[in-house]
């Protein structure tokens, strides 16, 4: 993540832009369908007066002998035009009327039976899209642990699809590696299996294929970019063309260990013929027995040209330095060959990555130059381009409410702390990035000034930071700064200087597929204080879940403390709860609400869980749900969306509504829908969550054998620390409108550890209303003491 310094001297970055331009002539067309892959839309165009015909698709799966209507139906039009008289297409766009669009209705056979439309999971599937490129790698016994997992750290975060191919079996596999073991070493069966494997397993599923060596350093990202200039039509075997010894000059076979981009047209035509090229080709070197067979069967040679793609490639000498190299065949290469370690691996893969950031330097320079040159063309003039050119221009707010803050800081204090204080120490992250700003700062000035002056830092007077979710994080510092001169004469100087974190690209991380109908099994634990509201929760249980027939299951957790555990023969304090369970139960016959009985008097949610987890399966998803929660079908289907079992599990930031006694005073209260808009979302409580029970379960195990000499730890966590401290997963804690929660004082419990019972309380003053209505209320409170 770069910084940028306004003054004196600043460096921007430019969004990459990449314009697509498709033109049509105005010729003759039946009618034009362009499909770009695999992110373009799907793209309609009709030539000016040109014929229409109709697409028609039957999304019936089968046999396909039903379809809209008859292929010789009159009322469509030919799909054929070349049996056209001479002249006739001048008659033709004579009568635009004949040739208008027409809609031809459905017509279905009412003698055929009818046939369910089954639906694929993926619309890419459906379309019959395929993914752009598929890579595979050779390697072997002696290179699988050390060559192979270079290659894994350099280039497999780039690729979709990476797979090692090797010919032995071991039961130790490096971690983050798929591997396919062929059981046979000799490199041409490797070779001849590794096709056959290909083909079979991911034939269909990509366009391109790209082969190569564990000693060969691949520039992943410029193999990505050449397979996107390619055409997915053409028999294309695209590397290092080498000749055969002795053999044709005009046959070449594409050299193994500079990778080899192969066609999914050529690895379709060529696996009709993988075993006879097994039994008639001889060789020694698997490259050019696949070259061999290629060229007998299919025709073509491997080519290291195809029209303006040229494929570079560099052969690693035994004493070069890939630090010192700075050929411009180096720089461009795609592929480099020989590489004899792991270390020298790593070497390049730094070599090449500063290569393309003075690349990438180098166009955002010149961006910059076209935008400042274009900005003067501009109503505005200079003055309408931003700082720093190419970046979004800062959040201009339309009310004082939108107003960003800044917040001051020093080297040592900053004054926003997240509980409220005016100020607290400059730690952690807080502390590191400042530390970062400063010396980028001062690393920028000298840059600018240098050699007429040298900066040093002596002390930051003041420093403000905001950030602006438009643009990034912003800086203002005054900096009190040793200017010396060439001579040796030297100053203190202030200086003021205005820096920029920009936003950087957004990420899309990859996620394992999850529905939405999965169970989901809600736990409500209630306490004796909290009995007056189970009669709201069941209303909206039943509205909301039970009438629409929601995939969902409640179970209550009823929390006795000890005194009340003793008298629960002659006075069950649960005893109206139960019996409106029992009216639900009733009304809906088919529903079942159990419950489940605990004695405590210090009702932890990790003691609650550790029950609850006992009694159901491995497999169930979990929502731990509050009294005052409306539980609705919206907020169960994000619940089962974004917690995925073994990946994420997720802790919603509710809604909660202001105290209405506060904040309509006098006042007639609004309906529900209006008055939703009193509240906010209650960040101090972590009670509810959803997660499934067996990533609970292995959290819970990492943490007992810290509790073993600390049974209070128990009660001084809830679930959301577990989950933070003794799991791997993804914690996704984000607010959430549709879990809102109605106002209520709720009763702090005391005996809880000191942070969790400082939350509750917390919570509850929050919750009473804005600062500015309790302000206006204290204003009230004290014009009515004065009359």
């Amino acid at each position: 993540m770069r910084l940028f310094v306004s003054d004196p001297y600043f460096v921007g970055v430019g969004p990459s832009h990449a314009a697509f331009f498709c033109s049509v002539s105005t010729m003759r067309l039946t009618s034009l369908l362009l499909l770009f892959r695999p992110a373009l839309p799907l793209i309609l165009g009709l030539s000016l007066g040109c014929s229409l015909s109709l697409l028609r698709v039957s999304w019936s799966q089968g046999d396909g002998d039903e379809s809209c209507m008859d292929a010789g139906d009159s009322r469509g039009l030919p799909h054929d035009n070349r049996h056209l008289e001479p002249g006739s297409e001048t008659r033709e766009f004579g009568d635009n009327k004949e040739y208008e669009p027409r809609i031809v209705p459905y017509y279905k056979d009412p003698n055929k039976p009818h046939k369910k439309v089954l639906r694929t999971r993926y619309i890419h599937t459906e379309l019959g899209i395929r993914d752009r490129l598929f890579v595979g790698i050779l390697t072997s016994k002696a290179t699988l642990n050390t060559l192979a997992v270079s290659v894994n750290r350099t280039v497999a975060q780039h690729f979709s699809r990476l797979i090692y191919f090797t010919g032995f079996r071991n039961t130790k596999i490096p971690h983050g590696m798929q591997i396919v073991s062929h059981g046979d070493d000799r490199p041409v069966w490797l070779m001849y299996r590794t096709i056959q494997y290909i083909y079979e397993h991911f034939g269909n599923e990509y366009d391109w294929f790209y082969l190569a060596q564990d000693n060969t350093y691949t520039e992943a990202e410029r193999i990505k970019s050449l397979v996107s200039h390619l055409s997915i039509d053409k028999d294309l075997y695209l590397g290092r063309a080498e000749e055969f010894i002795g053999g044709d000059p005009d046959s070449r076979y594409c050299h193994g260990g500079y990778g080899y981009v192969m066609s999914r047209s050529v690895l379709v035509k060529l696996q009709r013929y993988l075993d006879n090229c097994r039994n008639e080709i001889l060789s020694v070197r698997p490259d050019e027995w696949l070259g061999r067979c290629i060229i007998d069967y299919i025709g073509i040679s491997c080519v290291d040209k195809h029209k303006d793609v040229r494929y570079h490639s560099f052969q690693l000498g035994k004493n070069t330095d890939p630090d010192k190299e700075d050929s411009g065949e180096f720089r461009r290469a795609f592929a480099i060959h020989l590489v004899s370690d792991p270390m020298l691996m790593y070497r390049l893969h730094r070599r090449f990555s500063e290569i393309e950031l003075e690349r990438t330097y180098r166009e955002i320079r010149q961006l910059q130059v076209e935008i400042k040159n274009l900005s003067k063309l501009t109503p505005e003039g200079e003055a309408g381009a931003s700082w720093p050119i190419g970046i979004n221009p800062p959040f201009k707010p339309k009310t004082r409410f939108e107003v960003i803050n800044w917040d001051y800081f020093t080297e040592e204090q900053i004054y926003s702390c997240v509980e409220g204080a005016p100020k607290c120490e400059l730690r952690g992250i807080n502390k590191a990035d400042i530390s970062d700003i400063i010396e980028t700062a001062v690393q920028q000035l000298n840059e600018k000034y240098q050699p007429t002056l040298r900066f040093r830092k002596r002390q930051l007077l003041n420093g403000y930071r905001r950030f602006d979710p438009t643009r990034g994080m912003e800086y203002t510092l005054d900096l009190m700064l040793e200017a010396h001169t060439q001579k040796g004469y030297s100053r203190a100087i202030a200086k003021r200087v205005s820096m920029l974190r920009p936003l950087s690209s957004v990420e899309i991380i990859p996620m394992p597929y999850v529905t939405e109908a999965t169970r989901v099994q809600v736990i409500l634990p209630l306490t004796v204080h909290e009995e007056g509201y189970v009669g709201n929760f069941l209303e909206a249980y039943s509205m909301n879940a039970l009438d629409v027939h929601d995939n969902m299951l409640l179970t209550f957790l009823f929390i006795y403390d000890p005194f009340d555990a003793q008298r629960v023969s002659q006075n069950d304090v649960f005893a109206g709860v139960k019996s409106a369970i029992a009216e639900i139960e009733k009304r809906y016959s088919d529903v079942k609400i159990p419950w489940i009985s605990v004695k405590t008097d210090a009702p932890s949610q990790i003691k609650i869980m550790d029950i609850i987890s006992k009694k159901h399966p491995v497999d169930t998803l979990f929502f731990i749900a509050g009294v005052w929660t409306e539980i609705n079908g919206e907020f169960l289907n994000r619940c089962r969306m974004n917690t995925i079992n073994n990946w994420q599990v997720f802790f919603p930031i509710h809604f909660q509504e202001y105290n209405p006694a506060i904040i309509y005073r006098e006042q007639q209260t609004p309906s529900s829908a209006e008055f939703l808009k009193d509240g906010h979302f209650d960040r101090r409580v972590f009670s509810e969550a959803c997660f499934f029970n067996s990533d609970y379960m292995a959290a819970r195990t990492k943490m007992a054998a810290d509790i073993l000499d600390n049974d209070e730890m128990l009660e001084n966590m809830e679930v959301y620390d577990v989950f933070i401290k003794y799991s791997s997963l993804h914690v996704f804690r984000p607010v959430e409108p549709a879990l809102v929660q109605k106002y209520t004082h709720r009763t702090c419990n005391p005996r809880l550890s000191e942070e969790v019972y400082h939350r509750c309380v917390l919570s509850n003053l929050e919750g009473l209303a804005s600062r500015s209505q309790l302000a206006l209320a204290m204003f009230e409170q004290e014009q009515a003491n004065s009359t």
